[in-house]
């Protein structure tokens, strides 16, 4: 049974001060509350240290946003997986749409990354999805697929429950726009299936993929609900303690 994973994406948002007061709301409900799934929050690399401190025993995990798959050397700019683990970080999010797309990142270089995250004892959230130009020329599973092989084809995975992907439509994210409840479901139900021809049919069962691109509170439900969807990577929604609460206990 796979326990379902929401983990919020802060992306470039949110002051130290607004960060910090939001943890600590999610803390305190969460405490009073236990959710019945895994939670996660990755904030800006510059918030980590503090969100660590913050977040240290509590219900919620802390994540980051990228990383790279060099431990060290002259890489102006980057993050090294030892880094992240200083922090306290437990997950990374890896291959997101906007790093794909913006910054070039290739399928190679996501799968560098997560070969780097599972050596160092990080969780990684792997992100693919398909335009909106693929999705209308009816191309989503071809995209899909690729992706997939590419940035997880040969990895070497002892543990397959610490691998996390997430399937993020591009033409969802931050739009307001989303799949059908029915269509997310196709979509996971075809990367568990790619998932099982290169890591084997017992370990796909055993990886988690949470949907993103516009999870709402009031959405949330639908979708978690399906059978191959485990969980949510919440972007806009997890900006605020009253929309992302409602959301991990949908889950």
């Amino acid at each position: 049974m796979r326990k379902p994973l929401v983990a919020g994406n802060a992306k470039m948002n949110l002051d130290a001060k607004c960060l910090l007061g939001l943890l600590e709301a999610l803390k305190a409900d969460l405490a009073l509350k236990p959710p019945g799934c895994d939670v996660a929050y990755c904030p800006p690399f510059t918030m980590l240290a503090d969100a660590g401190r913050v977040l240290a025993g509590s219900a919620v995990a802390l994540g980051a946003q990228n990383m790279h798959w060099e431990s060290a050397d002259a890489f102006t700019g980057e993050i090294a997986p030892a880094m992240l683990l200083e922090t306290g970080c437990r997950y990374v999010i890896l291959g997101h749409s906007e790093r794909r797309h913006l910054f070039g990142e290739t399928d190679e270089i996501v799968r560098r990354k997560v070969t780097a995250a599972l050596n160092a004892g990080l969780h990684p959230i792997v992100c693919i999805g398909e335009t909106e130009e693929e999705r209308k020329a009816g191309a989503t599973e071809v995209v899909l697929t690729r992706q997939v092989v590419g940035s997880l084809g040969g990895i070497t995975l002892e543990d397959p429950s610490r691998l996390v992907v997430a399937y993020e439509p591009v033409w969802a994210i931050g739009t307001g726009v989303t799949p059908s409840p029915e269509q997310a479901e196709e979509a996971h139900r075809h990367v568990r299936a790619e998932l099982g021809k290169i890591l084997g049919s017992e370990a796909a069962e055993r990886i988690r993929i949470l949907y993103g691109g516009s999870v709402k509170p009031d959405n949330a439900a639908a979708f978690l609900g399906r059978e191959n969807i485990d969980g949510a990577l919440v972007g806009g929604a997890c900006l605020r303690a009253d929309s992302f609460l409602p959301i991990i206990r949908a889950a």
